[in-house]
Parts: structure tokens; C-alpha cells; sequence
């Protein structure tokens, strides 16, 4: 019985929760070692192109000082099993040095970020609990958040500098997309079901390096 309410209590636990423990992990065990215990195998970031998170995490060594960082905001679907994650992070030292947003999803094995990116520091850090917004459970969402690109021609597939990607919950209530130009700058777009329309909630503009 004990054992089946620990169960039922970490199956609820929400994405923020999923971001704190993250955070606190990467103090306790290594900021790269919390990196791997929770990508998702299809997980990616930017070094600045997209790249797998198992390929880029795969042998790196923690440095002996983690950053920090704290979830300002929450947007998740209908069926609470996508989130989003925003925020800001921290050098070692504490001084504020940007955003992170994350992108998470729930399974039988619990959360897992499918995407982490960032930004430099464009404001203050927000303070206070997070705010969470969830997605309309009203009405059915009529279809995709995001429309999916036209495909690429051949000769395009060849030559394209830009990197994309894109994803959604299953109950298509919640969908991002991001997208990476030749020179390493990233749009990041997250569009939420509001009961009416699919409205655009959280919109990542990242600068090249």
C-alpha cells in the first residue's frame, strides 16, 4: 500500500517539480551527470546547431561548479503530460546570466526533457513561485499547434542552412517549434489551446553568438 501511494505521488509529480529536482540534482551529483539522468534518448540541444543531447552528453566530465537556475513559468497541456519550462539561470557565483527554457514530457518512467535551450539576459529575474498555465480542456483542439513545414526538395534537403524542429502533446492542446539559422541564431515559439484558438504563449529570439 505504502508502495503504491509513493508510486501514485511521483506519477503527479508536475514538470516544475521535474525542473526543481533537475536543478538540485545538478548541485548533488554533477551538472552534466543531472543533464543525462534526465534527457529524454530523442533529447536535443544547441552548441549553437541542434544537437543530440545522448551525443554531446555522452563523455563530458562535470565541471567542478554547477550553474544554478529556477522555473519563472509553466506552460502544459490539457493532460498535463507536455510542459513547458522558463526561466532564469546562474553562473556559479550566483550572478544572473540569462534564460533557460526546457521542454518536458511525461511517461510511465516519469518527466524528461525532449528539449533545453536559452537565451541572454533580457530583463530582471522573475521572482516568486511559478506561475503555471495550463492549457483549455474546453472543446477539442482541431489539429496541430504548429503546421508542419512544407518538405524539402531534394536539392534543398542538400543545401539548407537551417536547422527545425517541432512537437506537440498527444492531445494537441500544447505544440512548439524551433529553428536554427546559418549563423547559430534560434526561434523558439510555444502555442498553447485556449478553449477557442491556439494562442502563441512564449516566444524565444536568440541572438548568433
Amino acid at each position: 500500500m505504502i508502495t503504491a501511494l509513493l508510486f501514485a505521488a511521483a506519477a503527479a509529480q508536475s514538470a516544475v517539480d521535474a525542473e526543481l529536482a533537475f536543478a538540485s540534482d545538478a548541485k548533488r551529483i554533477g551538472q552534466w551527470s543531472a543533464f543525462r539522468k534526465y534527457a529524454d534518448r530523442d533529447a536535443v540541444m544547441f552548441t549553437p546547431q541542434a544537437v543530440w543531447a545522448r551525443d554531446f552528453l555522452m563523455d563530458r566530465k562535470d565541471p567542478p561548479k554547477t550553474i544554478s537556475w529556477r522555473p519563472a513559468q509553466s506552460f502544459v497541456s490539457c493532460d498535463g503530460r507536455i510542459a513547458v519550462n522558463t526561466g532564469p539561470w546562474f553562473l556559479p557565483d550566483g550572478k544572473l546570466a540569462g534564460y533557460f527554457t526546457t521542454v518536458w514530457q511525461r511517461s510511465g518512467k516519469g518527466w524528461h526533457w525532449v528539449y533545453d535551450g536559452g537565451g541572454p539576459v533580457d530583463g530582471p529575474a522573475a521572482t516568486g513561485k511559478p506561475q503555471v498555465h495550463h492549457a483549455s480542456c474546453r472543446g477539442k483542439a482541431p489539429g496541430a499547434p504548429v503546421i508542419p513545414p512544407a518538405p524539402l526538395s531534394t536539392k534543398e534537403a542538400r543545401t539548407t542552412p537551417e536547422d527545425t524542429g517541432r512537437g506537440e502533446s498527444a492531445d494537441k492542446t500544447l505544440g512548439w517549434d524551433w529553428k536554427v539559422g546559418k549563423k547559430g541564431e534560434r526561434h523558439f515559439r510555444v502555442f498553447q489551446w485556449n478553449g477557442t484558438r491556439y494562442a502563441q504563449v512564449l516566444t524565444n529570439d536568440i541572438p548568433a553568438p
